[in-house]
């Protein structure tokens, strides 16, 4: 049997061992260029809430006075939340498909 390995109460000392994970990825620069496509999606999280928001009010005020839903007001809505929906998916790392503009198209707003 050999006695290489330290016992329980012995610090281990690290020679020339490969780089730990952590240490890996905070080396990577795939870590780094995902972490500014993060914040670069939070922005247009924010972006794309603002308008959304201005697409409520539109749509709300075209109910009050007509009384019919616009159709192509619910179609930017739900388009809007796709876009939204696709920007969470990647945060929340589910995805590694980078949502417009940073990859893919812009959602359809045809509901699904």
């Amino acid at each position: 049997m050999s006695n290489d390995n330290p016992t329980a109460n012995e610090p281990l000392v690290e020679g020339n061992e490969q780089p730990k994970p952590v240490e890996e990825n905070l080396k990577s620069r795939a870590t780094w260029t995902r972490l500014l496509f993060m914040v670069i999606c939070c922005i247009l999280i924010s972006i794309a809430s603002f308008v959304g928001s201005f697409v409520v009010v539109l749509g709300f005020l075209w109910v009050l006075v007509t009384g019919n839903v616009n159709p192509q007001i619910r179609q930017v809505g739900q388009s809007i939340a796709a876009y939204v929906y696709e920007n969470i998916r990647f945060l929340t790392f589910n995805t590694e498909d980078r949502p417009f503009p940073l990859g893919s198209d812009w959602p359809s707003g045809s509901a699904e």
